[in-house]
């Protein structure tokens, strides 16, 4: 049984985006997950800074509504840039 078997859809799924910080980690990454699982509340993303402050991570709390969604939009973050790592 493959992984896109054991998971169902649609579900809530947090995407972990970590990168410097700067201001456009927060715009580039959030237009990404928005252009494939729409609009994200405030309330569905949380933001940590390191103890340093150079680096961000965002968590966005998104409804995933297929394994293809979830892999473009995977995709599209790493390969931003901005984007160090996506989890």
């Amino acid at each position: 049984m493959s992984d896109s078997e054991l998971q169902e859809f649609p579900n809530d799924f947090p995407i972990k985006v970590m990168g410097r910080h700067d201001g456009d980690l927060r715009a580039l990454s959030q237009a990404i997950i928005e252009r494939h699982a729409g609009p994200q509340l405030e309330a569905s993303i949380r933001t940590r800074t390191s103890a340093d402050g150079n680096f961000l991570a965002l968590t966005y709390m998104v409804r995933a509504t297929s394994r293809e969604q979830l892999d473009t939009i995977y995709r599209e973050l790493t390969a931003c840039k901005s984007v160090l790592m996506a989890l």
